[in-house]
């Protein structure tokens, strides 16, 4: 399928820069009871994965930064916070063989990252999972194919792994609509014998999966409200244009918006239909996006 060179862009020095700092800085990913904290280079599990995902046969498309993290490399003072950091891989998952295999995968990796003292012939992967692992999602229906693994970190900046082969809506709104393809600086971390510069590093292009990448950019730096056919997001995307409008941000147009949070919030109470379940929802929200940001609101 052609692409749409519109909604491309190289990225340039400083944003590079950005990107390289977040790659390469040690997450700790914090253990449950008594197990310890493993720190984790995202460069460093993206390789592990990727290559047991490869060595069972699971072929991956391309790896890719998304959300708030992507943000944050294109426009560094972008008044969504960096928390969580995505990391998108863009697999071929036919069936619950596939899924499963992943799920194995990311656990059996999580054995790497542990101290060298630690006895890991004892450790089974449910416990891993317990321990370490925040969330697991699985969606696999005619239009999506994907799961999600959130490894757990105190503060609230989670790395997230998600494994898509297919996925309808990508975006919710256009200033979270960022993936970055690192396919090219993962290969110049394993080639390359001297560091990147100005005048010395690989060419990496950035996606709007909204659409033109300049506009959405334009979104960003003016902090923005912006979106289409918010029906087609689980819970209408309700409580992310909330957190949008805490953050700071307008909307691009009042009398479209004014329109569109009608869907936003028909298609919450539809997700969402009870009071427990609302409750939840926004419970596990603020949870996720605002631990270890209480200072920015």
């Amino acid at each position: 399928m052609e692409e749409n060179l519109n909604n491309l862009s190289v990225l340039n020095w400083e944003q590079v820069k950005r990107l390289d700092v977040i790659l390469t800085e040690s997450i700790p990913i914090h253990g449950k009871w008594n197990f310890p904290t493993l720190e984790m280079k995202p460069r460093d599990i993206v390789k592990v994965v990727r290559c047991r995902m490869e060595e069972r046969k699971i072929h991956v498309r391309e790896v890719r930064l998304n959300g708030s993290a992507a943000s944050h490399v294109l426009h560094e003072d972008s008044g969504l916070g960096y928390k969580d950091l995505d990391l998108i891989f863009c697999a071929d998952l036919k069936g619950e063989v596939e899924f499963q295999t992943v799920k194995d995968i990311v656990l059996d990796s999580l054995l790497d990252f542990l101290p060298e003292a630690v006895n890991k012939e004892k450790i089974t992967p449910v416990t891993l999972k317990e321990a370490y692992v925040q969330k697991m999602v699985k969606v696999c229906n005619d239009s999506d194919r994907w799961s999600l693994i959130s490894l757990s970190n105190n503060s609230g900046k989670n790395v997230e792994l998600k494994f898509v082969d297919s996925l309808r809506r990508q975006f919710e709104f256009s200033v979270d609509s960022f993936q970055i393809r690192l396919d090219s600086l993962l290969l110049f971390y394993e080639c390359s014998e001297n560091p990147m510069a100005e005048t010395f590093h690989p060419s990496i292009v950035g996606e709007s999966v909204y659409g033109d990448f300049n506009i959405a950019l334009d979104h960003l730096q003016r902090k923005l409200i912006c979106t289409r056919n918010p029906e087609e997001i689980r819970g209408g995307g309700l409580l992310k244009y909330c957190h949008l409008l805490v953050r700071g941000f307008r909307a691009a147009s009042e009398a479209e918006m004014k329109l569109l949070e009608r869907y936003m919030c028909s298609r919450f109470f539809i997700d969402f239909s009870d009071v427990a379940e609302q409750r939840r929802k926004l419970e596990s929200y603020l949870q996720n996006h605002f631990v270890g940001l209480e200072d920015q609101v």
